[in-house]
C-alpha cells in the first residue's frame, strides 16, 4: 500500500492505535515519547496502577498491538518508528506490581529505555520475527528486564518505596 492512498476509517483506527494515539508521528525519539505517554497514563489515571487493571490493559494492548503494528508495518516498512504501541506495552509491563511513585516510575522509564535501546538477548533476536509479533515482543522483553531490576532494587533498598 502506498502511503499516499486514502485510508478508510478502520485503517486510520489501526494506525491511531499502532502509533500510540498518534504520538508515534513525533518527529524524533518517537519511542521515548511513546514510553513517556505510557508513564503519564500510569501516573495520572487514578487506579491504573492496580494489578488487575494493568494486566487487563497490557494484555489488551498486546493483542491490539500485534494486529495494528502488523498493519502499520505494511504501510511504513519493517519495524517503523511511527509504531509506538510496543513501547507503551513494554513500559506498562515494567511497572507491574510496583508502588506508584514518581521515583519508581522514573527508574522504570530509564531502565525500560535502556533495555529497549540495547536489546539484550533475546530481545534483539525477537525482532527477526515478522509483523506485529516481532514488533511487540522485543519491548515486552525489555519491560520484563526492567521489572526484574526494579523489584531487585526494592528488595535491596526497600526505602525507595517511600521516596
Amino acid at each position: 500500500m502506498n502511503k499516499s492512498e486514502k485510508l478508510c476509517f478502520t485503517q486510520k483506527l489501526k494506525l491511531f492505535f499502532a502509533t500510540g494515539f498518534l504520538v508515534g508521528y513525533f518527529p524524533f525519539a518517537s519511542g521515548t515519547v511513546g514510553s513517556f505517554l505510557a508513564i503519564l497514563i500510569y501516573l495520572f489515571i487514578p487506579g491504573f496502577e492496580e494489578p488487575y487493571i494493568m494486566i487487563f490493559f497490557v494484555l489488551l494492548f498486546i493483542v491490539i498491538g500485534i494486529f495494528t503494528s502488523d498493519y502499520a508495518e505494511k504501510i511504513y516498512g519493517f519495524d517503523p518508528p511511527e509504531v509506538v504501541i510496543d513501547e507503551i506495552v513494554g513500559m506498562w509491563f515494567s511497572l507491574l506490581f510496583l508502588p506508584k511513585t514518581y521515583l519508581i516510575a522514573s527508574i522504570g522509564f530509564i531502565l525500560f529505555r535502556i533495555f529497549d535501546i540495547i536489546k539484550p538477548f533475546p530481545a534483539k533476536q525477537s525482532q527477526n520475527l515478522k509483523g506485529g509479533i516481532g514488533i511487540m515482543l522485543d519491548d515486552i522483553i525489555a519491560g520484563f528486564y526492567s521489572l526484574i531490576i526494579i523489584h531487585l532494587i526494592l528488595l535491596i533498598f526497600p526505602e525507595v518505596k517511600s521516596l
